[in-house]
């Protein structure tokens, strides 16, 4: 049995921080995942179409063995920057990767794109992301908010609003916490065709997607629910944290398993259009049991699971933005009428 954490987020996972940054006229925003130490860092790719900042620096044969923070935005090439704003926070807190007497803080980061999404983008050369990436750090405490917020501000999910998603669950074997919050803006859709349910509806806790439907009946082989196909117009990305003292080889484990979580709350998932990132964050702080290799393929389970519920999440916490209508605006009546 497993039960989510006291916050139902990632900051449930002992020593990590999260801090959310927006610009409203922009319709874009800045998450950045901060870790109280150094953490052991992994990340799996799976998109078609990513954007992406110091992810070779996580290959567990590079010198770099731990990682400072991790910057999501939204923004596209232009949100990378966010990952610069967070260095620049870090090193001002004598954080980083010892060179001398130096230290470098290491912030990967991914990207989405929301630059479609009608928000005023005429920032010449100056976009706003270096300055989001270290207001979102001044913000990263235990609690954030959901939904349009974050680099969940200007998401959209198939033909809904997306947004950020955030959930835990407690491994009640090894007592480790994992957690995940992921930034959903997919091409493929969080909803199962012809029904009011989203495709994660089976593995949410309390009503943390504001309790699902059940579903009426089975769905066509060859249904779809609208999506639209733009290359590089989407992406999903995000990070998953344990407490548990995983090498940077078992967080690259987990990382891979983490992502089965996209494909139960995304179809279509890992497009070419898409360009589908998590990363994982390892704090140390608990032991995992003798038996590794089991205790692993348990936490990856979970992971995956929090993974697709923070993907329900975030898009029931997401609200109408522009002409993009939210789950609740379209489905909301489900709720009401018909829980479980």
């Amino acid at each position: 049995m497993t039960r989510p954490g006291p916050r139902n987020l990632i900051t449930d996972v002992p020593g990590i921080a999260v801090g959310n940054a927006e610009d409203a006229a922009a319709r874009t925003g800045v998450t950045v995942v901060i870790p109280e130490e150094r953490a052991v860092a992994a990340v799996d790719v799976r998109g078609g179409a990513p954007g992406s900042r110091d992810t070779h620096t996580l290959d567990p044969a590079s010198l770099v063995d731990r990682i400072d923070a991790v910057a999501l935005s939204g923004g596209s090439e232009y949100g990378l920057e966010a990952a610069a704003g967070a260095v620049a926070w870090l090193a001002a807190k004598g954080r980083g990767f010892a060179v001398g007497e130096v230290k470098v803080p290491v912030v990967p980061a991914a990207i989405l794109f929301d630059l479609a999404n009608g928000g005023d983008k005429g920032w010449g050369e100056e976009p706003p992301y270096r300055r989001l990436g270290r207001l979102a750090c001044d913000n990263a405490g235990d609690r954030f908010a959901l939904g349009n917020a974050g680099a969940g501000l200007g998401a959209k999910a198939g033909t809904l609003k997306g947004g950020l998603g955030s959930a835990s669950a407690v491994d009640t074997t090894s007592g480790v916490t994992v957690g995940a919050v992921i930034a959903v803006n997919p091409v493929g859709s969080v909803v199962m065709p012809g029904q009011n349910c989203l495709w994660a509806w089976a593995l949410e806790q309390g009503e943390e997607m504001g309790g699902q439907p059940l579903p009426t009946g089975p769905i066509a082989a060859d249904a779809e629910e609208g999506a639209s196909f733009h290359p590089g117009a989407n992406t999903t990305i995000g990070v998953v944290a344990l407490d548990a003292d995983l090498t940077a080889a078992e967080a690259r484990r987990v990382a891979i398993m983490a992502q089965d979580g996209l494909a139960r709350a995304i179809r279509p998932v890992h497009t070419p259009f898409d360009g589908d990132i998590l990363f994982v964050l390892a704090t140390g702080r608990r032991s995992l049991p003798d038996n590794r290799p089991a205790a692993l393929s348990r936490l990856g389970a979970l992971a995956a699971d929090a993974v697709a519920r923070a993907i329900g999440r975030g898009v029931f916490e997401a609200e109408d933005l522009g002409e993009r209508l939210s789950y609740r605006t379209v489905h909301g009546h489900a709720l009401r009428c018909g829980k479980r």
